[in-house]
Parts: C-alpha cells; sequence; structure tokens
C-alpha cells in the first residue's frame, strides 16, 4: 500500500543534417540574415568540432565559424547526454537524452550549426576512456564517427578535449575516436560497408580547441594558434557572443543559461594532425569556389547576387538567384559542393520571395487505417512571379494546381489522406529497441538514420512550384499547430500513434515483503469507439486480479485507469517482467506512452511495448511519516511513497509554516540547496529539528568554482568536494561493521550492493569535523578509498545525515539494497 500527500511533482507521462527540428514552427528570414546567406553561397569550407556530449560544444566558435566565416559548422555529440542529470524535471537516462537531442537543435538553430550524433550512450562518468571505450564498443562508435566524417566532408576537425587524462573518460575517448577517424576516413579498407553511401573522405587538418577556463589570466598562449570569435555582424545586429549565449542557454537541463559576451574574445588551437598551420587555423586553405576548376561562372554569378541585393526589396535578387542556381547546375555531380550549394540557393530563392508552404494535420496524430485531413498552403508574399505546379500527398498521389501564386494571396488545398494499416508508429528511431549496454539497437530499416538527429516525419508532401521557368520541389514534414492562450501559437510533429495505448503509472513495481501491489494501467484511445480487453503477462506463479478488464472507449483522446492486484509468489525474491496485453479489434498489441513536454523543446512522445520490471524484496522500515524537500530530477519522493512511506513534499515556500516535528524524518533531495538558494534561510529551523529528535538526511549538493555551495549543510562544518565512485560494483566496506544502522532495521550485507546502476554515488563529502562518522569506503579500481559518501552524526537528540550515495538513481531503478539502507538511515 503506498501514501502520497501533497505531491505535486508532474509525472511525464528531412534526412539531411539540418538542424532544423521536425516540430519548429515556421520562421522567415529577415533581409539581414538572408544578406549573410548569399555571402555564404561563395564559401566551400567546413568544419566539424567533436566532442561527448551535449553541451561540451563552443557555441561561440561555432556562431562565428558560421556566421562570421559562412563555412558549414557542424558539431558532432558522441552521445545524446542520457547520463546526466536534470535541473528542469524528473526524467532520467532516455528521456533525458530526448529533451538534450532537442536542445542541442535548439541550439543549432541559435548558432546556423549542424547536429550529428553516432549510436554512443551516454552512461554516465567514467573516470577512463578504456573503460568508455570498452562499454561502447570502441569499433562501433568509431565507424559512426568515420560516418559522420564521411558525410559531412570537413576540411577542418576540432577536437573539444584532449587524448590526455584526467578527465571525463568519454570527454577523452572523444579525442581519441576523432584522432583515429581522421585517418580511417580517407582510408577506403576501413568500413567499407560504407562505400555504398559515402566516399572516403581526406579531411586537411585535425586541431584542439585548447581549454582556458582552468588557465591563470597571465597564462601564456603564444605557442597556439588563435581566433578572435568575438566579431559583430551589422545585418544581424548582434555579436558572436551574444548569438552564442542564446545558444549554449539553450542546455535548460543542464542549467547552462550564461550572459552575453561583447568585445575581442579569444580561442586557441593546437595542431595535432594533418596540414600544420603556422600562424592562422585555416592558413593555406582554399575555402571558395577557387578550390575548383571550371567554376569561374559560379563565381561571377554569386557576385552579382550579393552586390545587386536589396534589403527593402528581396525579390528583385530571385533571378540572380536563378543564374546562381543555372551555373550550379552545369558543375559536375563529384563536386562535392554541388547539392549542397544548390540546396542553400533554392531555399535563398524562397526565402527572398517570403515563400511559405505548410502541410498542416487536423488533429496532432492518427492511427494506421484511418484518415486524416490535411491543409495545405501555398503562399507568396513578394511581386515575384511564381507557380504552384502541384502537390505529392503522403502514399504518393499527385494533385495538380496550376496556380499563380499572386502577391501575398493564399492558395489553399485541403485533402483527406489514409493511413496505411502497417504504417509505423511514431517514436523516436533510437528508442524504438530496448535500451541497454553502450550502444543505441536499431531496427533494421533505421540503419540509414545512424547519426542524423531526428528519424523520418511521419507524413510529408512535396509542393512543386515553378519561377523564372525552373522548377523546384520542396518537402514539408506535416505538422500540427494549435493556440495556447498564453504562449500563442505552437507546433509538434503529426505522428501515428497505436489504437489502444496501455501505460503503467510505474516503470519499476516494488513488491516489498510479499505484499501485493495495486497496478494501475491508463488506457487512452487512439480511435473512437475502441473496445477490447486488457490483461497482463506474468512470470509463472505470480496472479493477476482480475485476470483481464474489458473496456470500451467511445471517443478518441478519452482515457480510462484499471487496476490489477498482482500478488508475487510466496518467498519470491527474483526480478520478473510485466507486460500488459490489449487485445482490440483482433489485434493483439502492447504499447505505452510516455511524454515530454516543456516550453524550450517541441512536444515529445515515447511509444514502447508496455512493461515493468517486478522486485520482490524484504524491507523492514521503522517510521512511516516523511518529509521531503524536493530537488530538480529527483524522484526519490515518489519511489519511498511507492513502497508505503507516508511523504509529504514541502518546498521552500511551506518550510517556514509547516509544524516540522510531526515528521518522523525529513529527507532533502539531490541538489536543493544548490536549485533554491532561500533553503538556507531554513537551515537554523532544520537544525532544530534535527536537535529536539528529528532525523535529517541530506543526498548531495555540488560545490564548484562555477556553482559554489554558499549554504552550510549540516551542525558541524563540512565540505562537499568533487570525488565520486563510478564503479556501480565497487565493493562497500563498512568503517565499522558494527555500526547499528548496517544491523537494523534491516541487516545489510553484500548482496544488498548487487544490481546498482551507472554509479555509487557523487559530490563526496571532502572534509568533515570528527563528529561525523563516516560509514562505507569504497573506491573505483587503482584509486584510494574514499569514506565521504555517507557520514552520520547526532546532534542533539537527533541524527543528521550527508549523502552523496546515488539513492536518486538507485531507487527509480527498483534497487533493493538501496530501499534497505535508506530505511535503515530513515530509522536512525
Amino acid at each position: 500500500m503506498r501514501t502520497l500527500v501533497i505531491f505535486g511533482m508532474a509525472v511525464a507521462m528531412s534526412l539531411g543534417l539540418s538542424s532544423a527540428s521536425l516540430a519548429q514552427a515556421p520562421r522567415q528570414p529577415h533581409a539581414g540574415e538572408i544578406a549573410a546567406d548569399l555571402r555564404r553561397l561563395g564559401v566551400t569550407g567546413s568544419v566539424l568540432y567533436v566532442a561527448a556530449h551535449p553541451d561540451d560544444e563552443n557555441t561561440r566558435l561555432l556562431a562565428y565559424l558560421a556566421g562570421g566565416r559562412g563555412l558549414r559548422a557542424g558539431y558532432l555529440s558522441l552521445t545524446r547526454g542520457d547520463g546526466g542529470q536534470n535541473l528542469i524535471g524528473t526524467e532520467q537516462d532516455e528521456l533525458l537524452g530526448l529533451i538534450r537531442t532537442y536542445e542541442l537543435l535548439a541550439a543549432r538553430r541559435v548558432d546556423g550549426a549542424e547536429q550529428l550524433f553516432t549510436r554512443a550512450r551516454d552512461f554516465g562518468y567514467s573516470k577512463s576512456a578504456d573503460e568508455t571505450l570498452r562499454i561502447w564498443g570502441r569499433e562501433q562508435v568509431l565507424a559512426d564517427v568515420v560516418l559522420a566524417i564521411r558525410r559531412f566532408r570537413p576540411d577542418v576537425i576540432i577536437t573539444r578535449f584532449t587524448t590526455l587524462p584526467p578527465n571525463h573518460g568519454q570527454h577523452t575517448a572523444s579525442a581519441l575516436l576523432a584522432e583515429e577517424a581522421f585517418t580511417a576516413a580517407a582510408d577506403p579498407s576501413r568500413f567499407p560497408e560504407q562505400l555504398g553511401e559515402v566516399k572516403p573522405w581526406k579531411t586537411d587538418r585535425l586541431l584542439n580547441n585548447v581549454s582556458t577556463w582552468n588557465l591563470k589570466p597571465d597564462a601564456d598562449m603564444s605557442a597556439y594558434l588563435k581566433l578572435d570569435v568575438g566579431g559583430y555582424d551589422p545585418l544581424l545586429g548582434r555579436s558572436w557572443g551574444e548569438i552564442s549565449a542564446e545558444s549554449r542557454s539553450q542546455h535548460k537541463s543542464q542549467g547552462f543559461g550564461v550572459p552575453a559576451e561583447r568585445g575581442t574574445q579569444l580561442d586557441y588551437f593546437k595542431a595535432l594532425a594533418g596540414t600544420q598551420p603556422k600562424s592562422d587555423v585555416f592558413e593555406g586553405l582554399e575555402l571558395s569556389w577557387r578550390r575548383w576548376g571550371g567554376t569561374e561562372q559560379v563565381i561571377r554569378t554569386i557576385d552579382e547576387a550579393v552586390n545587386g541585393f536589396d534589403a527593402r526589396a528581396p525579390h528583385k535578387s530571385v533571378p540572380a538567384l536563378l543564374r546562381v542556381h543555372e551555373a550550379l547546375s552545369a558543375l559536375p555531380d563529384s563536386n562535392p559542393w554541388k547539392a549542397i550549394k544548390l540546396r542553400e540557393t533554392e531555399d535563398l530563392v524562397a526565402a527572398c520571395a517570403g515563400l511559405f508552404l505548410e502541410a498542416r494535420a487536423a488533429e496532432a496524430m492518427a492511427v494506421p487505417g484511418s484518415q486524416v485531413a490535411l491543409n495545405l498552403v501555398a503562399l507568396n508574399r513578394s511581386p515575384a512571379a511564381f507557380r504552384l505546379v502541384g502537390v505529392t500527398l503522403p502514399g504518393g498521389e499527385s494533385v495538380s494546381a496550376g496556380a499563380e501564386l499572386a502577391d501575398n494571396k493564399p492558395f489553399k488545398l485541403s485533402r483527406t489522406v489514409a493511413i496505411p494499416e502497417a504504417a509505423r508508429i511514431s517514436t523516436p528511431y533510437w528508442l524504438r529497441k530496448p535500451v541497454a549496454g553502450g550502444l543505441y539497437a536499431l531496427d533494421e530499416q533505421d540503419r540509414a538514420l545512424v547519426g542524423r538527429p531526428e528519424g523520418e516525419p511521419a507524413l510529408s508532401v512535396t509542393f512543386l512550384y515553378e519561377v523564372g521557368g525552373k522548377r523546384f520541389s520542396v518537402v514539408q514534414p506535416v505538422v500540427y499547430a494549435w493556440t495556447d492562450p498564453v504562449r500563442g501559437e505552437l507546433y509538434r510533429a503529426f505522428e501515428i500513434a497505436p489504437a489502444i495505448t496501455a501505460t503503467l503509472d510505474r516503470e519499476v513495481l516494488m513488491f516489498p515483503n510479499g505484499a501485493a501491489q495495486s497496478v494501475s494501467v491508463v488506457l487512452a484511445a487512439g480511435r473512437a469507439d475502441a473496445e477490447g480487453k486488457v490483461r497482463l503477462e506474468l512470470p509463472a506463479g505470480w496472479r493477476a486480479e482480475p485476470a483481464e478488464v474489458p473496456f470500451k472507449l467511445a471517443a478518441r483522446g478519452e482515457e480510462r485507469t484499471v487496476r490489477f492486484q498482482v500478488t508475487p509468489p510466496k518467498g519470491a525474491s527474483e526480478r520478473g517482467r510485466l507486460r500488459v496485453v490489449v487485445e482490440s479489434g483482433g489485434r493483439s498489441e502492447s504499447w505505452r506512452v510516455r511524454s515530454v513536454t516543456h516550453e524550450h523543446i517541441p512536444p515529445q512522445t515515447v511509444r514502447q511495448p508496455s512493461e515493468a520490471a517486478l522486485v520482490p524484496f524484504t524491507l523492514a522500515t521503522k517510521v512511516r511519516r516523511i518529509g521531503y524537500i524536493p530537488g530538480p530530477g529527483d524522484r526519490v519522493a515518489e519511489s519511498l511513497a511507492a513502497v508505503g512511506y507516508e511523504v509529504t513534499l514541502l518546498p521552500e515556500e511551506r518550510l517556514a509554516s509547516e509544524k516540522l516535528e510531526g515528521f518522523e524524518a525529513i529527507v532533502v533531495g539531490v541538489r536543493a540547496f544548490n536549485a533554491n538558494q532561500r533553503l538556507a534561510l531554513h537551515r537554523e529551523r532544520l537544525m532544530r529539528y534535527v536537535e529536539q529528535g528529528g532525523r535529517l538526511i541530506v543526498q548531495y549538493n555540488t560545490n564548484s568554482r562555477v556553482g559554489p555551495l554558499n549554504a552550510s549543510l549540516g551542525p558541524y562544518p563540512l565540505e562537499i568536494g568533487r570525488d565520486r565512485v563510478t564503479d556501480e560494483t565497487a565493493a562497500m566496506t563498512p568503517v565499522d561493521p558494527n555500526l547499528p544502522l548496517l544491523k537494523g532495521p534491516n541487516r545489510l550485507t553484500a548482496a544488498d550492493f548487487e544490481g546498482w546502476v551507472q554509479e555509487r554515488g557523487l559530490y563526496f563529502a571532502s572534509k568533515w569535523d570528527e563528529r561525523y562518522k563516516p560509514v562505507f569506503a569504497m573506491n573505483d579500481p587503482g584509486e584510494e578509498p574514499l569514506r565521504g559518501g555517507l557520514l552520520v552524526a547526532r546532534h542533539g537528540k537527533g541524527t543528521f545525515v550527508y549523502t552523496g550515495i546515488a539513492f536518486f538513481r538507485q531507487l527509480p531503478a527498483g534497487v533493493p539494497g538501496a530501499y534497505r539502507l535508506l530505511a535503515n538511515l530513515l530509522a536512525q
């Protein structure tokens, strides 16, 4: 039985390298941006920046390369950031990786670079590149890096990190792989299976972007190449430092909002391989059309388009751009920039005319076998003569239009299209298969998407238009738009949904002491008049009552919660799996849906088989009433409630008035004092609570140069460091085996520390008063034991605990020993 009182946490239930998300609202470039993009037509150079995670990239450099130099700039993030921490919600693991993917895409929309990935998973902090490459699979991730280079074809590769420890192992691994891929990408004998799609590519030089955050102000940087990336573009009205700050501030889940920078800003570089520039990063590189013969006409027509641009009448540049297009079309297909610049030119033709093309669905989603109404709009917002030839609808039907697109008069077309019975259910392509190990596993039909930020749109429409005697086609993903009364018009990708989803309220179901648990399943209808029955598939010996539940949902979108009583076999101790099965319309399916909704990214939906872990275990508790001061990205309170504790949330605004003596223990969530500086105002009241006999457990907070901890956490002096133990199998050696909290109410053994996930703990105490007693010594391989992961002190009649042990990961993952250890701490 679980009780949760005042628990307010929400439970969030183009295939090119463009960084534009499928679900972004349309945006018309202004005249300054068009002028800047015209200049870029004459630049044929590219730079690929390589690092390990979202937020590792140097956004100031990317903004400068793309905007200031007009280069094609890309960021290859080896992972999607699943192993990080979340300041804006409770999402962890793959859902956090989903958020951070779209934060990267939002950042690239700002700084103008493109976004690439590999299949590597961020499995959490690693202390060595060897461990990282072993978990990832060195050859597999190297293949992905090589593929990214062969697709992107950079002239220069820049690494964020060096190959030298100490560093985050994934950081070091990103530099090692970039260095190896620099050579391998040019070698046709390496990964020859890729050569059906791409050709070997020889990058001219490999550089390291020298880190300066730890250097003294007077450090001698004369040995390094340098770039001033702090320039200002009057066409945009902003400096690269200002654009960079907006870009970097998209990494909201990591708390990486930064101030704008103005004035001279130097970045430093070290040449690692390839040609060796002496004074300038791009020394000796021809990055214009002059690098190839036979491009004189291309150069001439681009110069004419740039020089003839009228910011007050961009449409007058359309004829000049058509001449650029004609000159580019005459180049041989072997020219690596031909297709890229043709696409850029076509985008500029549309931008100069203010051309708006949209395919909007009447509903946010539809199920296979149903129909959806589409509303198409084509609008020429200029005097230029455009003609809509026709459109190709999803499924391949061509509709002739033959309509002149008169100045600012929209052409509209409505059609109803059928969703095939075999249509794939929409979900992020890298999350279709179960997530485990070091790499995302992809369906065979998704293999071509390796490294892409997003998958294919559920539906798309091709618009064919004519201008100046030339025909161009534009493929637009079908979107859904709605109006929020506060935020205005919003967009999301149109999706294919199952006819019925059956979503469990929890992904891990804990069964303490063999007690039966109520399991809730939320049924949601993707179509009207949905009926059938739902049942649970359980391991042998487990029972569900009732055996099945019939249902009928009359309207699309209607929901109904059904409950089962699930009982484990007597004496069960092994984990199992539960699967929810829906039988409806002659089909047997299992789908759950999880939604990720934050204001700074488009809404995202993950659809996977509806399953949960079943975890029977023994748990003794001595207290019941728990007060919980929430921290960011924290599901500990929810997990405690699920095993029978009565949990009351105590946000900062309640602490001043709440009668703390009514709680048998109070737990402070992870990074609560970092996230809310006002919590320090309540420190004395919390210490009095302990002094009068209360139990206070403070989970980890961070303390660093960029994020100092300004609050005193405990009753006695205590300093928080950056020590951690990343090996989740590290031995947990009791400092004093006779310590009461190791013996009751749960007698802890080595078995309680098996099956942990990602890490033992982080941000351990580095110094402490002798009145704190360390409980465990633990260490990563080859390191000295650390004792600051769990400290206990008596204060007056009560007990204070500081812990860096990662309960915030272990409890949601269903680790029995973590529940038993925390129960003992709560009971002291």
